[in-house]
Formats: C-alpha cells, sequence, structure tokens
C-alpha cells in the first residue's frame, strides 16, 4: 500500500464515520423500539435529549463524507504521476478492481447523506418530531452504505501497487473501447447538447412550478435526476472535448486539472448540489399534511427549490460558456 497523507486521513475519515454511524444505529434501534412523543417516561426523555446529540454527530459525519469525497478524487489526480501509464485520476481508479466502486460509493453516501440532513432538519421543526421513527430507519439503511464505502475504499488503497500498469483515461473514455464509459463517449454532440438543455429546461421549469403553486414535488426530484445523468453524460462526451479543445479528449477527470482553470470543479459542485437539494425538495413536499410540519414543508421546500434552481442556472450558464468560447468546433452540434 502506498502511504501519503491524503491516504491516511481518507482511512482516518472512514474509520471515525463507521463508529459514529455505529453509535447513531444503536441509538436508531431504541428509538424504533420505544419512541413515543405522548410519553413523559424517563426513557422517552432521555430519547429525546439524545436526538440533538445524534443529530450533531450525523451532520459531522455527511459533512466528512463530502470532504471524503473531493479528497479521494483529488488524492487520485495528485497520485496519477506514480502509476506507470496514468495520466490523471482515471489511471489511478484502474490500478485495482477497487477504485470506481469506492468513487461511486461515495457519490451515493452524499446524496444519501443530504436526504438524511434534510429530513431531519424538516423533522425539528414539528413540535411532536413527526418523522423521527422514519430518519432512524432511513439511518439503518445508511449505514451499510457507509460500512461498503469504508471496506472499498480500504481495498482500494491496500492493493495500490507502483508496479501495476495501468490504463489512462484515452483508453478507457474512447468511442472504440468496450463498456459504459465508452458508450457515453460515443454519443453525438447533438444528442447531447439537446439531453443536456432539454431536461435542463424541464428541471428548472418544474422548480418554478413548485416554486410557486407548492406541488409536484416528486417531479421535480425525478426530472432533477434525469437532468444529472444528461449532464454526465454531456460533460463526458461533449463538454470536456471543448473545454480540451480536442475532439478525442472526453476524460471527465483531467478538467479538474489546473491546466483547465479547474472547470471540473466549477461544473461539478453546482451540478452535484443542485441534484441534492432536488432530491431534498422530494423528501420535503409529501409531508405537507402533517399539521405540526405545514409551514416548515412551505418555507423548507422553497428555501431547496431556490437552491436547487439557482445552482442549475449557474451550472448551464458555464457549461455554454465553455463550449461558446472554446475554439473547438464540433460537428453536428446545431451551432
Amino acid at each position: 500500500m502506498l502511504l501519503n497523507p491524503a491516504i491516511m486521513a481518507l482511512i482516518l475519515v472512514s474509520v471515525v464515520v463507521v463508529l459514529m454511524l455505529a453509535m447513531a444505529t444503536g441509538f436508531a434501534l431504541q428509538v424504533l423500539r420505544h419512541w413515543d412523543i405522548r410519553s413523559g417516561s424517563e426513557l422517552q426523555l432521555r430519547l429525546e435529549r439524545r436526538t440533538y446529540l445524534i443529530s450533531t454527530l450525523m451532520s459531522w459525519a455527511f459533512a466528512a463524507e463530502v470532504v471524503s469525497l473531493l479528497l479521494f478524487i483529488y488524492n487520485a489526480e495528485s497520485m496519477s504521476g506514480q502509476f506507470v501509464g496514468a495520466m490523471c485520476a482515471t489511471g489511478v481508479l484502474n490500478v485495482n478492481p477497487w477504485g470506481w466502486p469506492t468513487l461511486f460509493m461515495k457519490i451515493a453516501l452524499f446524496f444519501g447523506g443530504a436526504i438524511w440532513l434534510i429530513l431531519n432538519a424538516l423533522d425539528n421543526q414539528g413540535y411532536d418530531y413527526p418523522l423521527t421513527r422514519l430518519k432512524y430507519l432511513l439511518l439503518l439503511l445508511i449505514m451499510p452504505l457507509v460500512m461498503a464505502e469504508a471496506y472499498l475504499q480500504l481495498r482500494h488503497f491496500l492493493e495500490l501497487s507502483p508496479d501495476v500498469i495501468t490504463s489512462c483515461c484515452g483508453s478507457l473514455f474512447s468511442s472504440d473501447a468496450k463498456g459504459v464509459a465508452a458508450e457515453v463517449t460515443s454519443v453525438s454532440p447533438a444528442v447531447s447538447m439537446w439531453g443536456l438543455y432539454l431536461s435542463g429546461t424541464a428541471v428548472i421549469a418544474a422548480g418554478l412550478f413548485y416554486s410557486r403553486v407548492k406541488r409536484g414535488s416528486a417531479v421535480f426530484s425525478l426530472l432533477a435526476l434525469i437532468a444529472f445523468g444528461f449532464a454526465l453524460v454531456a460533460i463526458i462526451s461533449v463538454l470536456s472535448p471543448y473545454i480540451y479543445e480536442h475532439p478525442q479528449h472526453h476524460c471527465p477527470f483531467c478538467i479538474l486539472k489546473s491546466g483547465h482553470g479547474f472547470a471540473g470543479y466549477l461544473l461539478y459542485i453546482p451540478l452535484f448540489f443542485a441534484t441534492a437539494s432536488a432530491l431534498g425538495v422530494g423528501v420535503v413536499g409529501p409531508w405537507h399534511h402533517i399539521a405540526s410540519l405545514t409551514s416548515a414543508v412551505n418555507t423548507k421546500g422553497r428555501q431547496l427549490v431556490h437552491v436547487s434552481v439557482g445552482l442549475f442556472i449557474l451550472f448551464y450558464l458555464l457549461a455554454t460558456v465553455y463550449v461558446m468560447s472554446s475554439n473547438l468546433v464540433m460537428q453536428g452540434v446545431w451551432w
């Protein structure tokens, strides 16, 4: 295993988060068995007091997972020079079978953690804490993901060997290769751009509709997921080549480099947080019928929609700027 400060920090974060979630899981089981807001028993009062502590721990745990995701990608990018054949994070993730699953699990935890935090914040607005059982049930479902992520990451780091000759992004994100990455790369520029902007228009329109009439939260969240998928496809198949000004360079990681103005961070961060906020709207919206949450649902839903729509608009503006300011002209794009 190759050791550096980033790897040690990532392993430490995973261990701490697993321990925090393990403690929270034990508490969640107590809540599911004994929670009764109508009771004035000593056990109920103790559970109510501990919910604030657990909520704080979970806030720090999921915040740590966000930092872990960014640090994992940054570390993979910085280590690319230590492996033969690697030019960016893609090569490091390809060193062993555990790299890509670790990344995907971290992304899943990012969205899962965001949903839990939003649900927890909404529940705390109700005087009778009506969603307590639900949010701790969700916590029990997240716990296996946290453990799986820690295991996959540890296996990835343990099996990092500088003797391995890995494959670069050019061989993976190529229309001549095989696999999902190659299929995404081969999507035509016109299809990618139409999908990008049509899905973006749909999700923004759905967000504005919800903000106005307070209906359609589930539709908005679903459209956000669709827009998220189209955005990732467009980044690989069209936006990256425009940023690189090279029609055959489709790597979604090289755009994170300083040589390209850290364009990847400027695109990915608003896209991910816009999608997470949109999923939060879908979590918040269904509970407007609960009397103690009606006002909180309206307020929280409106805030999340505004954040999500604003970040989606920022993402599409940045994508447009990168395309329009590029010296590359790709055949098949309508302009």
